[in-house]
């Protein structure tokens, strides 16, 4: 389920995005203090998302949360799709902002990388949102500058950071969407991971006898590339185990592309007082 943000009036939605002191006001103008705020409604609604996910989401479930009508809510927000964009930048107040500016940028990016990992399984209903038009919420934008600053420390010019952004945001939520997935497929689907693993790799096994033969790579890979022994245990699920497991080499051999381009731009534009190629300084 894909939804797309940004799809009511364009000043309504910004206007509640960017709302400053004024939010706690219904769209009516000055008056009493309302019973109800665009923050309250808000807070509901992304506790209705975390818990029952972006398919129960709807005003009127928003409104049952809080003791209200559907209707009651209209006089704060418009409509789903202007809550759905509240919602999305409100949660993103929960990134850090700052990391140690004395860190070397590999430190500060893993950091990053991290926590925004883990913010993403916190609320696995933003991975559903489109990056393709942004919200363009105050929040949202402050996640975007962190990241921006953090990739700064590498030296490297403006044009690569633009794509080493996007990147690293589509690596993270990619990881993140696995290690959610696995966390909800038991869930969603009645069955145990090691029943459904077991059952379909017997299943396997006799449709397919000669499986090693024709699919030689892989099955070469399923020998020599097995998983650690201290990821066959534990009180973590093992899917999410080799999910976060391949998201954690998965981020260094990302690191370690960015730290090639680092090095080869100081070869190119040695700093002051450097001379031959440079070291990575990360």
């Amino acid at each position: 389920m894909v939804v797309f943000a940004g799809q009511g009036d364009a000043r309504r939605s910004l206007s509640l995005l960017w709302r400053g002191d004024a939010q706690d006001r219904p769209h009516g103008g000055p008056g009493p203090k309302p019973r109800l705020s665009v923050d309250a409604i808000v807070s509901a609604a992304v506790a209705v998302a975390d818990e029952e996910g972006m398919a129960a989401l709807s005003m009127r479930a928003v409104g049952e949360r809080l003791g209200r009508t559907a209707m009651a809510l209209y006089t704060y927000v418009p409509g789903k799709s202007e809550l759905l964009d509240l919602m999305y930048d409100a949660v993103h107040a929960e990134l850090p902002s700052h990391y140690p500016e004395q860190a070397p940028w590999r430190t500060s990016l893993t950091a990053w990388a991290q926590d925004l990992l883990e913010f993403y399984v916190r609320h696995p209903w933003v991975l559903q949102v489109s990056q393709a038009r942004p919200v363009l919420g105050p929040h949202e934008y402050a996640g975007l500058d962190t990241l921006v600053r953090l990739l700064r420390g590498t030296g490297l010019d403006a044009r690569l950071l633009r794509r080493l952004v996007g990147t690293l945001f589509h690596f993270v939520r990619g990881a993140a969407g696995t290690v959610a997935d696995s966390r909800q497929a038991a869930a969603a689907t009645g069955s145990p991971d090691e029943e459904w693993w077991a059952a379909r790799a017997a299943v396997l096994g006799e449709m397919v006898p000669d499986f090693a033969d024709r699919f030689p790579a892989v099955s070469r890979l399923e020998r020599e590339g097995t998983p650690e022994p201290h990821m066959a245990d534990g009180p973590v699920p093992y899917p999410e185990r080799e999910a976060r497991e391949t998201f954690r080499v998965g981020l260094g051999v990302l690191l370690d592309g960015i730290g090639a381009s680092v090095t080869a731009h100081r070869g190119r534009h040695p700093e002051p007082g450097e001379h031959g190629t440079g070291a990575v300084r990360a």
